[in-house]
Protein backbone atom coordinates (compact mmCIF):
# COMPACT_ATOMS: atom_id res chain seq x y z
CA UNK A 1 0.00 0.00 0.00
CA UNK A 2 1.39 3.37 -1.03
CA UNK A 3 1.72 5.94 1.72
CA UNK A 4 -0.09 9.23 1.14
CA UNK A 5 2.92 11.47 1.81
CA UNK A 6 1.08 14.81 1.43
CA UNK A 7 -1.41 13.68 4.08
CA UNK A 8 1.40 12.46 6.33
CA UNK A 9 3.13 15.81 6.01
CA UNK A 10 -0.10 17.71 6.64
CA UNK A 11 -0.48 15.72 9.86
CA UNK A 12 3.12 16.51 10.88
CA UNK A 13 2.68 20.25 10.30
CA UNK A 14 -0.68 20.21 12.09
CA UNK A 15 1.03 18.47 15.02
CA UNK A 16 3.81 21.08 15.09
CA UNK A 17 1.28 23.93 15.07
CA UNK A 18 -0.75 22.26 17.82
CA UNK A 19 2.36 21.77 19.94
CA UNK A 20 3.21 25.45 19.51
CA UNK A 21 -0.30 26.54 20.47
CA UNK A 22 -0.54 24.44 23.63
CA UNK A 23 3.04 25.08 24.78
CA UNK A 24 3.69 28.68 23.82
CA UNK A 25 0.06 29.55 24.55
CA UNK A 26 0.46 29.31 28.31
CA UNK A 27 3.61 31.42 28.44
CA UNK A 28 1.97 34.07 26.26
CA UNK A 29 -0.90 33.89 28.75
CA UNK A 30 1.49 34.45 31.64
CA UNK A 31 2.75 37.58 29.88
CA UNK A 32 -0.77 38.91 29.42
CA UNK A 33 -1.51 38.33 33.11
CA UNK A 34 1.14 40.93 33.92
CA UNK A 35 -1.68 43.43 33.26
CA UNK A 36 -3.49 42.37 36.44
CA UNK A 37 -0.52 41.48 38.67
CA UNK A 38 1.34 44.61 39.75
CA UNK A 39 3.60 43.40 42.57
CA UNK A 40 7.21 43.15 41.38
CA UNK A 41 7.85 39.92 43.32
CA UNK A 42 4.76 38.20 41.88
CA UNK A 43 5.77 39.25 38.38
CA UNK A 44 9.24 37.80 39.00
CA UNK A 45 7.70 34.49 40.03
CA UNK A 46 5.39 34.49 37.01
CA UNK A 47 8.25 35.10 34.59
CA UNK A 48 10.45 32.53 36.33
CA UNK A 49 7.73 29.91 35.87
CA UNK A 50 8.15 30.06 32.08
CA UNK A 51 11.76 31.24 31.73
CA UNK A 52 13.27 27.72 31.46
CA UNK A 53 10.93 26.56 28.68
CA UNK A 54 9.59 29.52 26.69
CA UNK A 55 12.26 29.57 23.96
CA UNK A 56 12.06 25.80 23.50
CA UNK A 57 8.29 26.10 23.05
CA UNK A 58 8.83 28.35 20.03
CA UNK A 59 10.80 25.58 18.29
CA UNK A 60 7.46 24.25 17.10
CA UNK A 61 6.57 27.55 15.43
CA UNK A 62 9.80 27.38 13.43
CA UNK A 63 9.12 23.77 12.50
CA UNK A 64 5.56 24.49 11.40
CA UNK A 65 6.54 27.47 9.25
CA UNK A 66 9.64 25.79 7.83
CA UNK A 67 7.74 22.60 7.10
CA UNK A 68 5.03 24.52 5.24
CA UNK A 69 7.69 26.23 3.11
CA UNK A 70 9.51 22.98 2.35
CA UNK A 71 6.69 20.55 1.62
CA UNK A 72 3.71 22.77 0.72
CA UNK A 73 5.39 25.62 -1.18
CA UNK A 74 2.23 26.59 -3.02
CA UNK A 75 0.30 26.93 0.24
CA UNK A 76 3.16 28.98 1.68
CA UNK A 77 3.14 31.23 -1.40
CA UNK A 78 -0.59 31.83 -0.98
CA UNK A 79 -0.80 32.16 2.80
CA UNK A 80 2.16 34.51 3.25
CA UNK A 81 0.89 37.42 1.12
CA UNK A 82 -2.64 36.92 2.44
CA UNK A 83 -1.52 37.08 6.08
CA UNK A 84 1.64 39.13 5.69
CA UNK A 85 0.56 41.90 8.04
CA UNK A 86 -0.68 39.85 11.04
CA UNK A 87 2.23 37.42 10.77
CA UNK A 88 4.78 40.24 10.63
CA UNK A 89 3.21 41.97 13.64
CA UNK A 90 3.18 38.64 15.49
CA UNK A 91 6.89 38.04 14.85
CA UNK A 92 7.83 41.57 15.91
CA UNK A 93 5.77 41.14 19.09
CA UNK A 94 7.59 37.88 19.84
CA UNK A 95 10.92 39.65 19.35
CA UNK A 96 10.03 42.39 21.86
CA UNK A 97 8.78 39.74 24.27
CA UNK A 98 11.96 37.68 23.93
CA UNK A 99 14.19 40.71 24.50
CA UNK A 100 12.14 41.55 27.62
CA UNK A 101 13.11 38.19 29.12
CA UNK A 102 16.76 39.21 29.02
CA UNK A 103 16.65 42.93 29.81
CA UNK A 104 13.93 43.01 32.47
CA UNK A 105 16.38 41.64 35.03
CA UNK A 106 19.18 44.02 34.07
CA UNK A 107 17.63 47.31 35.15
CA UNK A 108 15.61 48.65 38.04
CA UNK A 109 14.87 52.13 36.74
CA UNK A 110 13.66 50.96 33.33
CA UNK A 111 12.08 47.70 34.40
CA UNK A 112 8.58 49.07 33.78
CA UNK A 113 9.43 49.43 30.09
CA UNK A 114 10.39 45.78 29.81
CA UNK A 115 7.29 44.79 31.76
CA UNK A 116 5.28 46.59 29.08
CA UNK A 117 7.30 44.88 26.35
CA UNK A 118 6.65 41.47 27.91
CA UNK A 119 2.96 42.13 28.45
CA UNK A 120 2.37 43.99 25.18
CA UNK A 121 4.40 41.55 23.09
CA UNK A 122 2.51 38.59 24.57
CA UNK A 123 -0.88 40.24 24.02
CA UNK A 124 -0.16 41.37 20.46
CA UNK A 125 1.33 38.02 19.45
CA UNK A 126 -1.72 36.16 20.78
CA UNK A 127 -4.14 38.56 19.07
CA UNK A 128 -2.36 38.29 15.71
CA UNK A 129 -2.24 34.50 15.92
CA UNK A 130 -5.98 34.41 16.47
CA UNK A 131 -6.65 36.90 13.67
CA UNK A 132 -4.46 34.89 11.27
CA UNK A 133 -6.37 31.73 12.23
CA UNK A 134 -9.71 33.45 11.65
CA UNK A 135 -8.58 34.80 8.29
CA UNK A 136 -7.51 31.30 7.24
CA UNK A 137 -10.77 29.73 8.42
CA UNK A 138 -12.94 32.26 6.60
CA UNK A 139 -11.07 31.48 3.38
CA UNK A 140 -8.35 32.96 1.18
CA UNK A 141 -9.09 34.12 -2.35
CA UNK A 142 -7.00 32.24 -4.92
CA UNK A 143 -6.80 32.77 -8.67
CA UNK A 144 -4.79 30.22 -10.56
CA UNK A 145 -1.90 29.47 -8.23
CA UNK A 146 -1.61 32.81 -6.45
CA UNK A 147 -3.30 34.93 -3.83
CA UNK A 148 -5.90 37.17 -5.46
CA UNK A 149 -7.35 39.01 -2.48
CA UNK A 150 -6.81 42.49 -1.11
CA UNK A 151 -4.32 43.85 1.41
CA UNK A 152 -6.90 44.05 4.24
CA UNK A 153 -8.88 40.87 3.55
CA UNK A 154 -7.46 39.34 6.74
CA UNK A 155 -9.18 41.96 8.90
CA UNK A 156 -12.85 41.06 9.30
CA UNK A 157 -15.31 40.80 12.19
CA UNK A 158 -14.81 37.03 12.26
CA UNK A 159 -11.00 37.24 12.35
CA UNK A 160 -11.18 39.82 15.14
CA UNK A 161 -13.57 37.50 16.99
CA UNK A 162 -11.12 34.61 16.75
CA UNK A 163 -8.26 36.94 17.73
CA UNK A 164 -9.99 38.00 20.94
CA UNK A 165 -10.98 34.37 21.59
CA UNK A 166 -7.34 33.25 21.38
CA UNK A 167 -6.28 36.08 23.72
CA UNK A 168 -8.71 34.92 26.42
CA UNK A 169 -7.90 31.26 25.76
CA UNK A 170 -4.16 31.80 26.13
CA UNK A 171 -4.76 33.84 29.29
CA UNK A 172 -6.75 30.90 30.69
CA UNK A 173 -3.81 28.61 29.89
CA UNK A 174 -1.48 31.07 31.63
CA UNK A 175 -3.66 31.25 34.74
CA UNK A 176 -3.96 27.46 35.04
CA UNK A 177 -0.21 27.10 34.43
CA UNK A 178 0.43 29.44 37.36
CA UNK A 179 -1.99 27.42 39.50
CA UNK A 180 0.20 24.43 38.70
CA UNK A 181 3.56 26.17 39.24
CA UNK A 182 2.96 28.59 42.13
CA UNK A 183 1.46 28.66 45.61
CA UNK A 184 0.11 31.01 48.23
CA UNK A 185 -1.81 34.16 47.40
CA UNK A 186 -0.65 34.26 43.77
CA UNK A 187 -2.05 30.78 43.18
CA UNK A 188 -5.33 31.71 44.93
CA UNK A 189 -5.75 34.78 42.73
CA UNK A 190 -5.08 32.72 39.63
CA UNK A 191 -7.76 30.23 40.64
CA UNK A 192 -10.24 33.09 40.93
CA UNK A 193 -9.21 34.54 37.58
CA UNK A 194 -9.24 31.14 35.88
CA UNK A 195 -12.92 30.69 36.75
CA UNK A 196 -13.85 33.90 34.94
CA UNK A 197 -11.49 33.20 32.03
CA UNK A 198 -12.90 29.69 31.63
CA UNK A 199 -16.46 31.03 31.25
CA UNK A 200 -15.33 33.65 28.72
CA UNK A 201 -13.22 31.14 26.75
CA UNK A 202 -16.03 28.58 26.57
CA UNK A 203 -18.37 31.33 25.44
CA UNK A 204 -16.03 32.28 22.61
CA UNK A 205 -15.63 28.63 21.61
CA UNK A 206 -19.41 28.36 21.39
CA UNK A 207 -19.77 31.55 19.33
CA UNK A 208 -16.98 30.67 16.88
CA UNK A 209 -18.33 27.13 16.52
CA UNK A 210 -21.82 28.46 15.79
CA UNK A 211 -20.57 30.90 13.14
CA UNK A 212 -18.01 28.69 11.34
CA UNK A 213 -20.44 26.37 9.45
CA UNK A 214 -22.02 29.44 7.82
CA UNK A 215 -18.73 30.79 6.46
CA UNK A 216 -18.58 28.22 3.67
CA UNK A 217 -20.89 25.40 2.47
CA UNK A 218 -17.93 23.00 2.71
CA UNK A 219 -17.77 23.54 6.48
CA UNK A 220 -21.49 22.92 6.86
CA UNK A 221 -21.13 19.70 4.88
CA UNK A 222 -18.18 18.56 6.98
CA UNK A 223 -20.02 19.24 10.21
CA UNK A 224 -23.47 17.89 9.41
CA UNK A 225 -23.08 15.32 6.58
CA UNK A 226 -22.42 11.65 7.10
CA UNK A 227 -19.93 10.23 8.23
CA UNK A 228 -18.04 13.35 9.41
CA UNK A 229 -21.07 14.31 11.49
CA UNK A 230 -19.95 11.57 13.89
CA UNK A 231 -16.80 13.52 14.71
CA UNK A 232 -18.76 16.76 14.87
CA UNK A 233 -20.93 15.18 17.55
CA UNK A 234 -18.07 13.62 19.50
CA UNK A 235 -15.94 16.79 19.72
CA UNK A 236 -18.59 18.87 21.57
CA UNK A 237 -19.13 16.01 24.01
CA UNK A 238 -15.41 15.84 24.72
CA UNK A 239 -15.34 19.64 25.07
CA UNK A 240 -18.09 19.38 27.67
CA UNK A 241 -16.06 16.74 29.52
CA UNK A 242 -12.95 18.95 29.45
CA UNK A 243 -15.01 21.89 30.72
CA UNK A 244 -16.32 19.75 33.57
CA UNK A 245 -12.81 18.64 34.51
CA UNK A 246 -11.69 22.27 34.46
CA UNK A 247 -14.60 23.30 36.68
CA UNK A 248 -14.09 20.49 39.19
CA UNK A 249 -10.33 21.03 39.21
CA UNK A 250 -10.80 24.68 40.15
CA UNK A 251 -13.56 23.88 42.63
CA UNK A 252 -11.52 21.17 44.38
CA UNK A 253 -8.36 23.33 44.33
CA UNK A 254 -6.45 20.76 42.31
CA UNK A 255 -3.06 21.98 41.13
CA UNK A 256 -2.62 20.16 37.80
CA UNK A 257 -6.11 19.23 36.58
CA UNK A 258 -7.18 22.75 35.51
CA UNK A 259 -4.07 23.15 33.35
CA UNK A 260 -4.48 19.85 31.52
CA UNK A 261 -8.22 20.40 31.13
CA UNK A 262 -7.48 23.80 29.55
CA UNK A 263 -5.00 22.16 27.20
CA UNK A 264 -7.72 19.66 26.27
CA UNK A 265 -10.02 22.53 25.28
CA UNK A 266 -7.40 23.75 22.82
CA UNK A 267 -6.65 20.28 21.45
CA UNK A 268 -10.34 19.58 20.84
CA UNK A 269 -10.91 23.00 19.25
CA UNK A 270 -7.94 22.31 16.99
CA UNK A 271 -9.48 18.95 16.08
CA UNK A 272 -12.69 20.75 15.14
CA UNK A 273 -10.74 23.02 12.79
CA UNK A 274 -9.08 19.96 11.25
CA UNK A 275 -12.48 18.37 10.61
CA UNK A 276 -13.62 21.56 8.89
CA UNK A 277 -10.49 21.94 6.74
CA UNK A 278 -9.93 18.45 5.38
CA UNK A 279 -8.95 17.88 2.55
CA UNK A 280 -8.01 21.56 2.13
CA UNK A 281 -4.80 23.10 3.40
CA UNK A 282 -5.87 26.60 2.32
CA UNK A 283 -9.67 26.74 2.20
CA UNK A 284 -11.71 26.96 0.18
CA UNK A 285 -9.71 26.27 -2.99
CA UNK A 286 -6.36 24.57 -2.34
CA UNK A 287 -6.20 20.93 -1.27
CA UNK A 288 -3.38 19.14 0.49
CA UNK A 289 -2.54 17.16 -2.66
CA UNK A 290 -2.53 20.24 -4.91
CA UNK A 291 -0.20 22.22 -2.65
CA UNK A 292 2.33 19.44 -2.02
CA UNK A 293 5.92 19.50 -3.26
CA UNK A 294 7.20 16.77 -5.62
CA UNK A 295 7.28 13.23 -4.26
CA UNK A 296 11.08 13.14 -4.03
CA UNK A 297 11.10 16.30 -1.89
CA UNK A 298 8.48 14.85 0.43
CA UNK A 299 10.52 11.66 0.89
CA UNK A 300 13.81 13.53 1.46
CA UNK A 301 12.39 15.91 4.05
CA UNK A 302 10.46 13.15 5.79
CA UNK A 303 13.67 11.21 6.44
CA UNK A 304 15.12 14.15 8.34
CA UNK A 305 11.86 14.82 10.15
CA UNK A 306 11.59 11.24 11.40
CA UNK A 307 14.88 11.86 13.20
CA UNK A 308 14.27 15.48 14.19
CA UNK A 309 10.79 15.31 15.73
CA UNK A 310 11.63 12.61 18.32
CA UNK A 311 14.71 14.65 19.31
CA UNK A 312 12.60 17.79 19.78
CA UNK A 313 10.02 15.84 21.78
CA UNK A 314 12.78 14.29 23.90
CA UNK A 315 14.51 17.53 24.86
CA UNK A 316 11.15 19.26 25.39
CA UNK A 317 10.03 16.50 27.75
CA UNK A 318 13.41 16.54 29.50
CA UNK A 319 13.32 20.30 30.08
CA UNK A 320 9.84 20.09 31.61
CA UNK A 321 10.96 17.16 33.76
CA UNK A 322 14.05 19.00 35.02
CA UNK A 323 12.01 22.09 35.94
CA UNK A 324 9.00 20.20 37.29
CA UNK A 325 7.29 21.22 40.50
CA UNK A 326 6.60 24.57 42.06
CA UNK A 327 8.65 27.67 41.37
CA UNK A 328 10.86 28.70 44.28
CA UNK A 329 9.93 32.35 44.95
CA UNK A 330 13.49 33.07 46.09
CA UNK A 331 15.23 31.64 43.03
CA UNK A 332 14.88 32.09 39.32
CA UNK A 333 16.07 33.70 36.13
CA UNK A 334 18.37 36.56 37.07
Amino acid sequence: MEIDLPLVWAAIIAFAVLMYVVLDGFDLGVGMLFAVEHKAHDRDVMMNSVAPVWDGNETWLVMGGGGLFAVFPLAYAVVLPALYMPLTIMLLALVFRGVAFEYRWRTARGQFLWNWAFQGGSSLAALMQGIALGALVQGITISGRAYAGGWWDWLTPFSVLTGVAVVFGYTLLGATWLIYKTGGQLQARMRSRARVLAIITLGFIGIVSAVTPFLDPVYAERWFAWPTAIFSAVVPLLLALAAWLLYTGLRDQHDTRPFFASLALFVLSFAGIGISFYPYIVPPGLTIAEAAAPHSSLVFTLIGTVVLVPLILAYTAYSYWVFRGKVNPDEGYH
